[in-house]
């Protein structure tokens, strides 16, 4: 169990912020992960053209990115605090309680359908038939989902750092894995479309696509809808302010833009390749894609590696879904300390994963959790930013001694109620709600915060904004120090056992991408599902160790600038 402190109740101190690699890797990490093959799988089903695909999912997450690194990263940085506890500070211990509660349950279905999909890799070991009911059909594969999620709780107990470094070593070998699965595939797909023989050019693909994969039906979802799914899948990270959790880590708010490679590489070319592969199995089992689980699909492209890169791709994703969730139960009592809340929230959601409908029904449940949580990201937003800039005082409840901030309460209940109308009535789609509702919060409340007392002007307002600058100014300088000595840390020479796991690490990733390239070109399934188990093993032995090597070479010479370090944040 982690000691480490986790700061769920104060801002994170300088000498526990995290560098540009650290969200570099968890970014990849956990949106290279699981719920790829599920919704990757669903979008063929969709009847969605493909260049709908291609260009839908280019504009949503785009528009996904620069939410994270327009408005949720530059408040995480500012205030280093997690989302409960500036909600806390912002609308009361009454509000953070029904928001925490609520918050915590979708997290832990979400964590939830993250170890549903690493058991359907599992299960495949076991011979147990693909689980794609709302209930488990088999008893052998509640006992894999209990298994699967006892290991990721362990994890998501570690704390940020030791999900953060996981992250970090498996993102390159899972995003090789989606690629090479869907170039092996793509032979099949070829040999059961009319009218092309092979791939020689982009049209040849789109061709492919759009006969094979990517089939375009009446179903009336198009573009505009692939985009605004593609912006809302992680809405209640960005809109909803969840990552404040993560990138309040982060020394500066631009590390925000590393959700890009989360988006462009495991939410376009993972979600795409995930497609391929789909539509791949479903024609080798002569079956459809509804038909199958992640774990049968992976398997079909990439064998033993296959099953590997499920059970990877869910832990990467399910475990920083638990961390947060552990973070939203523990605000409720901060007794209760966020290792203890973790465990058992851990237990909850490992339980919840033992019904596959949390991850058959995935695409909806995104969204509603998105929208659910997007209206207190809009509060504050608004409070943060908006607040200052009109006049208004920034944690004017808490000035007053409120227990509950009842204009955001009554916004958020209020938006809610508008967001279930509007789509319950057929006047805007599920996808489509975001812009008009986030809107609607943002005025509502600053309507309700005015005649709640917002524009008044309290005593204890200055003694806190200068405590504020003055914690901005002592972390400022440390950063500025601990990356003024950045250079000499550079120089440093690795061991040469080190530097050759690293060499070895990049030359076996290398192999893997041969051996994909050499199936394709030989259309050649068995080789590589014999023989891709090989450099997968090469790999996570040698990057492990350099990792590990780097890490401590890194900790030892971060102790020995912590004096000097500490005399720049006494001046």
């Amino acid at each position: 169990m982690s000691t480490a402190e986790e700061f769920e109740t104060q801002p994170v101190s300088p000498n526990k912020l995290q560098s540009a690699h650290t969200f570099a890797g968890s970014y990849a990490g956990e949106h290279v992960a699981g719920t790829e093959f599920v919704i990757g799988a669903l979008f063929v089903s969709w009847g969605v053209g493909a260049s709908d695909i291609l260009l839908g999912l280019l504009l949503g997450n785009l528009l996904a990115v620069l939410t994270w690194g327009l408005i949720t990263a530059p408040i995480a940085t500012d205030t280093r605090l997690t989302l409960y506890a500036y909600l806390e500070k912002i609308a009361g211990p009454g509000t953070i309680k029904l928001y925490s509660v609520i918050n915590g349950i979708l997290f832990c279905v979400l964590a939830g359908a993250m170890i549903t999909v690493s058991a359907s890799a599992v299960r495949v070991l076991f011979d147990i038939p693909p689980q794609v009911d709302w209930y488990p059909t088999d008893l052998r594969f509640v006992l894999v989902a209990l298994g699967v999620g006892a290991v990721v709780v362990f994890m998501a107990v570690k704390g940020f750092e030791k999900l953060a470094a996981f992250a970090e070593i498996c993102a390159p070998w899972m995003i090789l894995m989606f690629l090479v699965g869907a170039l092996v595939l793509l032979p099949t797909i070829v040999a059961a479309t009319n009218g092309v023989d092979s791939i020689g050019s982009f049209d040849d693909f789109l061709h492919i696509a759009s006969e094979s994969i990517w089939v375009q039906t009446d179903s009336g979802i198009g573009f505009w809808h692939v985009a605004a799914f593609a912006w809302v899948a992680n809405l209640a990270m960005h809109g909803g302010m969840g990552d404040m959790t993560l990138l309040r880590f982060a020394r500066h708010s631009r590390y925000g833009y590393f959700s890009a490679l989360g988006m462009f590489i495991g939410h376009y070319l993972a979600w795409i390749c995930a497609g391929v592969m789909g539509a791949g199995a479903a024609i080798l089992l002569s079956t459809t894609i509804v038909a199958l689980d992640p774990g049968a699909v992976a398997y079909q492209a990439l064998g033993t590696c296959g099953i590997i890169a499920v059970i990877i791709a869910g832990w990467t994703t399910s475990n920083p879904t638990i961390y947060r969730a552990g973070l939203a139960f523990s605000s409720l009592n901060h007794k209760w300390g966020r290792t203890k809340v973790t465990v058992v929230v851990g237990i909850v959601t490992t339980i919840i994963a033992c019904f596959p409908f949390v991850f058959s029904q995935l695409l909806g449940f995104v969204g509603i959790m998105g929208l659910m949580m997007a209206p207190v990201g809009a509060v504050i937003v608004a409070e943060h930013w908006l607040f200052p800039r009109i006049g208004f005082t920034r944690y004017w409840s808490k000035y007053k001694g409120n227990t509950t901030n009842y204009a955001a309460i009554i916004t958020w209940l209020s938006s809610l109620a508008v967001s279930y109308y509007l789509e319950a009535s057929g006047t805007l789609h599920l996808f489509f709600i975001l812009i008009p509702i986030w809107i609607f919060a943002t005025a509502l409340y600053c309507l309700l915060a005015y005649a709640m007392g917002a524009k008044k002007s309290y005593p204890q307002q200055q003694s806190e904004e200068n405590a504020e600058t003055e914690r901005k100014a002592i972390e400022k300088a440390y950063i500025k120090n601990l990356e003024s000595n950045h250079g000499q840390n550079d120089k440093v020479t690795l061991p040469i056992l080190t530097r050759f796991a690293l060499v070895t690490s990049y030359l076996s990733l290398l192999a893997c991408v041969f051996l994909g390239v050499s199936a394709y070109i030989n259309q050649d399934i068995e080789t590589i599902r014999a023989w891709l188990i090989v450099p997968t093993l090469v790999y996570f032995i040698s990057a492990t160790y350099a990792y590990l090597q780097k890490s401590k070479i890194s900790q030892e010479d971060q102790s020995s600038n912590t004096i000097e370090q500490g005399l720049v944040i006494t001046k």
